[in-house]
């Protein structure tokens, strides 16, 4: 291939955003993959993500064997595999990243009007044949929702791989509630470490083995050139015209598109990649859900097979590349992590889903087919202890795939609660069944947030099994009175065998599953969640007239 490295590429305001550009040996013209984000185009994968890296290499020699790597950076495709297969690819350092200088405000519309210009530039090259396409994971999946809703000339397919597009209640705030652990680390880590200007990042440049960065800048100069990113967030606990512009508007979005969410995406991109399909007003969608650690799914030969011949449709004319393919294509997970069954449908939910109802008994601690008879009532301290809900060994077998439901009667003895909801799966010798997520740390089977005082739920927006917290208010409790929640817990799959059993975990705080920690996905900043506020005594209650219950979307009337 030929790489045109540095390749600035104009913006409106007489900036310029700098390029990789990859290409097939030959003049073309040749369809674009582009990338667009913060990351360092020059930052190569072993340096970005060094833990991710030797599992790729430890562990997946069907990917190490297809390609030597060398120009393969975090979240992004292959150079060396695409133009092979007719494609060039351009990676783009966003403003104030990496060889961009400039504002670095990732998230933010002026980066998205950029991302624009840079699609509209792609297009317009003399080696292109005017179509682009965008295919990346997280970060440059999440920015194709945003990017795609502009419109820009030339843009003909989407491929967001695991990538919300609601930044509210994904990226930053689950069930209101600051993910303030995920997002000191990606900015710290991740973002500010590639700041351009910045003299002491990790980063170097995988081409020269200079830093990446660039020349270095004054302190106060790189503090000028980027926003206060947490103290943003915590500026705006609603979801206030400030998120709402970094949110995408998914009805604009009319290109074809093939989406793909992973059950590892938990508490990141899951819940948002599911909605994004539902959303666009594209008339040519399909929808992939699959199980493992969405960094290596992305890589599989099998996928890439997938990725291609989308592409090939889309951006190559290629009618017969992309035919006869089922809408939505779901992986139901087994308990050993693996894949159970393969289901087909044509629509997101699964229409063949049933509502199952476990009913909460707060004085037996089980999750019961039936309503218990009598009130009972659970209370635990909210920054110490939990209430434990069980099935017990079921009585037959079990699978769901979709949205998950909470309903809760709960009160506090303060004005404030938040409630963390985890849902795990044991097999029947008592041993925890377990899930690769994003982390490459095991998780529960489910997890679900909700900050009481962000209870008002938008039924127009609202789905099956599906409450849509408006976020647009804030309505303190008053203590000691009981109010019925609705919490989302997200999206799960799993088939589970007679004699295995669901818990649900009811807290204050995040759950720990089997000490093995929270990676970087906990929530409780100070200043979000300060005592004696979020300290108090939660009180559940159950009862035969009380709306306490579990809602799973069940398959088992499916053959």
């Amino acid at each position: 291939m030929t790489i045109d490295k540095d390749v600035p590429i104009p913006v409106r305001d007489g900036s310029f955003v700098m390029a990789n550009v990859f290409r097939p040996l030959g003049d073309g013209p040749w369809p674009v993959i582009m990338n667009y984000g913060p990351y360092g185009k020059d930052v190569h994968f072993s340096e970005f993500m060094p833990a991710v890296w030797a599992t790729l290499q430890d562990n997946h020699p069907e990917i190490t064997s297809r390609s030597s790597l060398t120009h393969l950076t975090f979240e992004t495709p292959d150079p060396e595999i695409w133009t092979t297969f007719g494609y060039a690819l351009v990676r783009v350092d966003s403003r104030g990243a990496g060889k961009s200088p400039g504002l670095l405000h990732p998230n933010s519309p002026d980066e998205f009007q950029d991302a624009y210009e840079a699609v509209e530039w792609a297009a317009a090259a003399p080696w292109s044949n005017g179509k682009v396409g965008l295919l990346g994971i997280s970060y440059y999946a999440s920015g194709q929702w945003m990017i795609a809703q502009l419109r820009p000339p030339g843009l003909a397919a989407l491929q967001p791989w695991q990538g919300t597009y609601d930044f509210y209640r994904d990226r930053t705030r689950q069930g209101g509630i600051f993910s303030s652990g995920f997002v000191d680390m990606w900015w710290n880590r991740c973002v500010v470490e590639n700041q351009h200007g910045y003299a002491s990042s990790r980063f170097t440049d995988y081409f020269t083995g200079e830093r990446n960065t660039g020349p270095a800048l004054a302190a106060e100069e790189l503090a000028a050139n980027r926003p206060d990113y947490i103290q943003d967030i915590l500026d705006h606990p609603l979801e206030d015209d400030w998120y709402k512009a970094r949110s995408a508007d998914l009805e604009q979005i009319e290109v074809p598109a093939l989406v793909v969410a992973n059950w590892g995406g938990l508490q990141v991109h899951l819940r948002g990649t599911l909605l994004g399909f539902e959303g666009i007003s594209s008339t040519e969608k399909w929808l992939r859900v699959q199980r493992g650690s969405y960094f290596m799914t992305f890589y599989h030969p099998d996928n890439v097979d997938i990725q291609r011949r989308f592409f090939d449709r889309y951006l190559k004319d290629q009618t017969e590349a992309w035919t006869g393919e089922p809408v939505v294509k779901v992986d139901v997970r087994s308990m050993d992590d693996g894949v159970a069954r393969s289901l087909t449908a044509t629509a997101w939910p699964l229409p063949d889903c049933v509502e199952q109802r476990f009913h909460l008994d707060a004085g037996a601690g089980t999750l019961s087919t039936e309503p218990p008879s009598t009130r009972r009532q659970v209370s635990f301290e909210a920054r110490k202890g939990a209430a434990v809900f069980s099935t017990g060994p079921l009585q037959q077998d079990l699978t769901f795939a979709g949205p998950i439901l909470l309903r809760l009667r709960l009160a506090s003895t303060t004005s404030e609660a938040d409630v963390f909801a985890s849902l795990q799966a044991f097999n029947a010798d008592g041993s925890e069944a377990s899930f690769e997520d994003s982390t490459l740390a095991p998780s529960p089977v489910s997890q679900g947030w909700l900050r009481a005082s962000h209870r008002s739920v938008d039924p127009s927006r609202s789905g099956f099994l599906r409450p849509f917290h408006d976020h647009h208010r804030h309505q303190p409790l008053v203590p000691g009175d009981a109010y019925d929640l609705e919490v989302e817990l997200w999206p799960g799959s799993l088939s589970l065998p007679r004699g295995a059993e669901l818990r649900l975990t009811i807290s204050g705080l995040d759950f720990q599953s089997s000490g093995e920690g929270l990676a970087n996905m906990g929530h409780d900043h100070p200043c979000d969640r300060p005592e004696p506020e979020f300290a108090g005594t939660h009180t559940i209650s159950t009862g035969p007239d009380v709306p306490a219950y579990l809602a799973l979307p069940s398959l088992e009337q499916q053959s």
